[in-house]
This record gives C-alpha cells, structure tokens and sequence, in this order.
C-alpha cells in the first residue's frame, strides 16, 4: 500500500546537472558529487555513475531493515554486511537494471542468515520500491 503525502517523515532532494555526464547534489549541500558513466559504458569512469549511487542507498537500506527483523528475531548480526551488485543491461524497451543483495551474518548460522535476509526483503523500502519491476537475488 503505498504511503500518504501526510505520512512522511522525510525528503531527500537532489538535482542533477546533464545527466549521466555531469554532476549530482542535494539541496543541504551534503553530497555534492561528479557522475560519468563507466568505461564498460563508453564514459571517463572518473566520477561515480548512478549505479554506484543506487547500489549505495540499496545496501544501507537493506542492512537497516536486516536490523530492524534481527531485533525482531533477537538474532546477533553485529559484523554484518550488506553488499548490493546493482547491473544494468540492455532489455526490451532500452535498458534495465537488476541487483543481488548478498549479506554476510557472521553470528548467526546459514538458515538463520538466509531466513533474516528474506525478511529484511520483506520490509526494506528499496526491495518494496523495485519488487515486480526489477530482477533481485538474495544470498547471505
């Protein structure tokens, strides 16, 4: 269900300056960041790309919603990390993207770790936002 103008708690504004050759910030001045595409795309590769960008808010997002079921769970998963592969690839209509989220759960054993990550799936903004649009695999 999607959530009400009236239910947010918060707005994040970036504006972007010529697209994947330019520059990316947002508006309190707290990344301000040069993007070019890579060079597997035909780009300098000097700056970060949007996929990086994607890739970066995906795993915060997921190893947040990963504590939020550990507390749930009462599962240990201090050491953890959340690695997001963001790919983007030709398809139908232009181009897409599809993502793996493997996590490493060091305190917990494999079907404990498994069985969190599906959770965290579950409740992340970011696996709510792509699911059905876009490919995610999961590993922990």
């Amino acid at each position: 269900m999607p959530i009400q103008q009236s239910d947010v708690v918060y707005t994040a504004v970036a504006t972007a300056e010529n697209g994947r050759d330019g520059r990316v910030s947002t508006d309190d001045g707290k990344l301000d960041v040069v993007v070019n595409p890579p060079k597997e795309q035909g780009g300098s590769g000097a700056g970060t790309n949007p996929e990086q960008l994607f890739a970066a808010g995906y795993s915060a997002c997921f190893q947040g919603a990963l504590a939020v079921v550990a507390r749930q769970e009462n599962a240990d998963i201090s050491g953890s990390t959340v690695t997001a592969h963001v790919g983007i690839g030709k398809n139908d209509e232009g181009f897409g993207l599809i993502v793996e989220i493997a996590a490493k759960i060091p305190n917990v054993d494999a079907a404990t770790a498994k069985s969190l990550v599906e959770k965290a799936h579950q409740v992340c903004p970011y696996s709510k936002a792509t699911r059905g649009n876009i490919t995610v695999t999961l590993s922990a």
